[in-house]
This record gives structure tokens, C-alpha cells and sequence, in this order.
């Protein structure tokens, strides 16, 4: 129960955060939410070629403003993209705490240590900081996903580690 208040009150300050720095040339997260982002493959090795056989995810920044309230601590929020059968490599975000909300679609996802877990529109996760994110991915092979992925992570800090080839 406590859990889902904390979720839930992340997800309130990120929409209100990203709404309140909206302007007329800034898109409202419910426009961001709705389009498909047009930024490169975040599953792409610095030459260009995807890593995997899926397709790969994309990732449109909202929101990045320092806490002014906790010295060092940076709020980042992004629209993460999922075409039909994508998955992301093996990741980590560093020291960030990380809380993602599934806006549309279905999305897969493992942690170290934990089962693989299905989420659907409206549901959300937490991810501590150091965890290892084995598998995200939309399961789907005809409808996209998207999510609202939320950082609370130190000033700075790259906020997604894909781990190396094999």
C-alpha cells in the first residue's frame, strides 16, 4: 500500500513537473506521450548497427531540472518507445532510482534475482538503484508500447549503462 502511494506521487510529480515547464514551443507530456519518437536507437553501439535482432527502443526527454531540495540529485522524465517486438539490451541505471509507468501496450521486464514480469497500460515498477535490468521488451508483434520512465539520479550521472556484447 505504501508502495503504491510512493508510485503513484512519483508519477503525479512527473506529469505535473513536465506540465509545468510546458510552453508553446514545448510539447505537453500527453503530446509527447502520443507521438513516436524520431531520436536514434538507444540500443545502437556507436557505429550505427542495432545489437540485437529486435527492433530497439527510443527515448524522447521531457523533463531533466535539478531537486533543489536535495543537493547533488537530478529529476529526469522520458518517453520511452517501444515498437512491435522490440527489446532493449541488458542495462543498468547506475545510482539512479528509476520508476516507469506503461502508457500504452504491454511491456516485459526482469530484474536480477527476480521473475520476468508482464505490465500493462496503467501499471507501473520501481527500480532500485545498482539493479541489473535483464529484459525489457514489448511482447507484442503489432502494437506498440510506450512508457514514462522517471530518474531521481545524482547530478550528472548517465542515466542508462547497456552492458557489453558477449
Amino acid at each position: 500500500m505504501c508502495g503504491m502511494r510512493i508510485a503513484s506521487g512519483i508519477l503525479a510529480a512527473g506529469i505535473l513537473a513536465a506540465g509545468s515547464v510546458t510552453t508553446a514551443a514545448t510539447p505537453s507530456v500527453a503530446a509527447v506521450a502520443s507521438q513516436q519518437p524520431s531520436r536514434t536507437p538507444a540500443s545502437q553501439d556507436p557505429s550505427g548497427t542495432p545489437t540485437s535482432q529486435h527492433p530497439s527502443e527510443t527515448v524522447s526527454p521531457l523533463l531533466q531540472q535539478a531537486l533543489p531540495n536535495v543537493k547533488g540529485k537530478t529529476f529526469t522524465s522520458e518517453i520511452v518507445y517501444f515498437p512491435p517486438n522490440a527489446r532493449a539490451v541488458p542495462h543498468r541505471h547506475g545510482s539512479a532510482f528509476v520508476y516507469a509507468y506503461v502508457l500504452e501496450g504491454t511491456v516485459r521486464s526482469q530484474l536480477a534475482g527476480e521473475p520476468v514480469r508482464t505490465y500493462h497500460q496503467g501499471q507501473n515498477w520501481v527500480e532500485p538503484p545498482g539493479a541489473h535490468h535483464l529484459l525489457t521488451e514489448n511482447p507484442s508483434l503489432t502494437k506498440p508500447a510506450k512508457l514514462l520512465v522517471i530518474f531521481v539520479a545524482n547530478t550528472g550521472a548517465k542515466l542508462k549503462i547497456n552492458d557489453h556484447p558477449k
